[in-house]
């Protein structure tokens, strides 16, 4: 049986056993932003017994297949070219048709259920916000990554290191993993009530769904990508 410890962050879970990011998910254990938690203290935050859902990770991890694509190991260049390719080009194409039908939703819905006004207001400003965090990935921050990896000497940047970006975009993950507990609190889960039309129902399946991706996309960057960047990055150094 796979050796998990109830000591192991729930990154670096995630991180060799990508697969059991379905049970955190289900009990809503933050593996992402919350990542470098262990799993004893994740669980004792969310009012679960370690020892009973270290057992379940244990058999999960034991009879899943491995990942099509492991990421530890692909280079750094590769992985953030498949963050970009994967988790970035989701949200170039997702996040202005969500901005639409929050919109919609609240506007129709929203003076029966007031929640939605707050729902579109959160989801707006999170989006702008991660539009701007998109570029700054793109053009700055894993330019920056790749250049380190082809270099033998350690590059000179703007900035000073690799790890003073990193942080800003740790920073920045945190503020959105704050906005997505927003918005499932005030969804219900991403629960329609009896009377959602359609669209409603439409909407908080796509947010729902926006929110595994932003785990999955957080979860890459904080846990696997960064610390091997600044890793390579002392390595080179010293």
């Amino acid at each position: 049986m796979t050796i998990i410890q109830i000591n192991d962050t729930v990154g670096a879970i995630v991180r060799d056993h990508p697969a059991l990011s379905r049970l955190f998910e289900q009990v809503q254990v933050d593996y992402c932003c919350g990542g470098q938690k262990t799993l004893a203290e994740a669980c004792a935050k969310r009012g679960i017994d370690p020892q009973t859902f270290l057992t379940e990770l244990e058999t999960w991890a034991a009879t899943t297949p491995p990942p099509e694509v492991n990421l530890t190991d692909l280079s750094l260049t590769e992985l953030a070219d498949h963050i970009e390719r994967i988790h970035h080009a989701y949200l170039h194409t997702e996040l202005p048709r969500l901005e639409k039908m929050v919109t919609k939703v609240a506007a129709v819905h929203g003076d029966k259920e007031p929640r939605l006004v707050q729902v579109k207001g959160i989801f707006l400003a999170l989006s702008a916000e991660l539009k701007t965090h998109l570029m700054k990935e793109e053009q700055i921050l894993f330019p920056m990554i790749r250049q380190l990896e082809a270099s033998d000497t350690l590059p000179t940047f703007h900035c000073g290191t690799v790890a003073n970006p990193i942080h800003r975009m740790e920073l920045e993950h945190d503020e959105a993993g704050e906005a997505l507990r927003e918005l499932r609190q005030l969804t219900d889960d991403f629960t329609p009530p009896e009377w959602a039309c359609n669209t409603y129902r439409a909407l908080l399946d796509a947010l729902h769904t926006f929110e595994q991706d932003m785990h999955q996309h957080v979860h890459k960057e904080n846990n696997v990508l960064f610390p091997r960047a600044i890793a390579l990055e002392q390595q080179i150094a010293f």
